[in-house]
């Protein structure tokens, strides 16, 4: 019975977790935080992502927990409204089958799936690794060192397993341009189940209300990038004050929630670029290995559509992890290379319009154009 490490209680990692298990293998899991990182904005599951879901038996809670967009409004700097997505209606009219739950819910309901065949390590970090002819050696910051049979990184755009084992995050990370943060409150700033937009060039303001909260979404272009420590949040709430303390629309309101709530994050657009995602006995899975940053829109089903592709190579290999890794690189690469052409053709100038022209259009045509 092989003994896996996976890195990262996300949605990688938990993903990840439930298939080593259901192929045999005992899995521990690290996991930086003091618990499951509550958090972050809805997550849309659709197209083989579904599929994958109901292979997991999560699809039925899934459906029934979903949430029910009905709109998206476009506004001006005086809350006028310009246009009116009504995406319910929209995706009926064109077939299109997703459904989109609360991030905390699917998260939590991943893990009651695993955490009675897993073992967690919670306020723990991996400091160093080394591979050995038949096992990788890992020490801990707190923790004795251990081995374990295989390595699996699945902590985020700023993971700790590929610094340590493929290199520098500069040497894979491509700035897009772009910094974005979210703050979530727990009350109604819009209507519930509504999206409403505001651009002016370079940024853009996002409010989205679900189950009696509402998502703030504060996204900018920047020619560089920025110099700040990713875990001074002291520092980001800063910068996101001093990027928008002149913005119109309900901005500065909403600028004051995000200095005093707690549930806020922040980071750059990027995109992780890697010839190979596997080294040795070490794979990555999901934004530590191919990021296809959050203009993408599909962050945690890139995640479980990853762990899956992972698992059906490992099923098909099993007693072979090179061939197994072999096979996960070529299988899902196409995919991921899809996907990640898709945002800087598309998705970065709809989120974030450049020009004024670009906003009259949205107007016009919504995020159609």
């Amino acid at each position: 019975m092989k003994n896996i490490l996976i890195s990262g209680a996300s949605f990688a990692g938990l993903c990840t977790a439930h298939w080593m298990n259901k192929l045999g293998y005992q899995v521990t899991i690290v996991e930086v935080a003091s618990g499951i990182k509550n958090g972050g904005t809805p997550v849309n599951i659709m197209e083989n992502t579904i599929d994958i879901v109901k292979r997991m038996g999560l699809f039925d809670q899934i459906v029934a927990n979903q949430l029910h967009m009905e709109s998206m409004s476009f506004k001006n700097a005086d809350d006028v409204t310009q246009l009116v997505d009504f995406r319910a209606k929209d995706k009926a009219e064109t077939d299109e089958v997703e459904y989109e739950v609360e991030r905390d819910f699917l998260l939590n309901l991943l893990y009651e799936a695993i955490k009675d065949n897993t073992t967690f390590i919670f306020n723990e970090r991996i400091t160093s690794l080394k591979e050995t002819a038949t096992h990788m050696d890992v020490t801990f910051k707190n923790k004795g060192p251990q081995s374990f049979d295989l390595v699996f990184g699945c902590d985020g755009i700023h993971s700790a397993v590929r610094k340590h084992w493929f290199g520098d995050e500069a040497l894979f990370s491509h700035f897009l341009k772009a910094y974005f943060s979210i703050t979530i409150v727990n009350k109604l700033f819009i209507p519930e189940n509504t999206t409403q937009m505001y651009s002016e060039t370079g940024k853009t303001v996002m409010l989205n209300a679900y189950n009696g909260k509402t998502d703030i979404c504060l996204c900018f272009h920047s020619e560089k990038e920025i110099s700040y420590d990713y875990r001074n949040e002291k520092q980001m709430r800063e910068i996101i004050l001093d990027q928008f303390k002149d913005t119109a629309w309900r901005t500065p309101e909403l600028l004051k929630e995000v200095q005093q709530t707690d549930g806020f994050y922040f980071d750059k657009l990027c995109q992780m670029k890697m010839p190979s995602w596997t080294k040795g006995r070490v794979a990555l899975v999901g934004d530590a290995g191919y990021c296809a940053s959050p203009a993408a829109g599909r962050g945690g089903s890139l995640a479980i559509d990853g762990a899956a592709a992972l698992a059906t190579a490992f099923e098909k290999y099993h007693l072979n992890h090179e061939e197994a890794f072999r096979a996960y690189n070529e299988s899902f690469r196409p995919f991921i290379d899809d996907v990640q052409a898709q945002v800087i053709d598309f998705g970065l100038d709809v989120l974030i319009p450049r020009t004024e022209e670009a906003i009259q259009n949205r107007y016009q045509n919504g995020l159609g154009f």
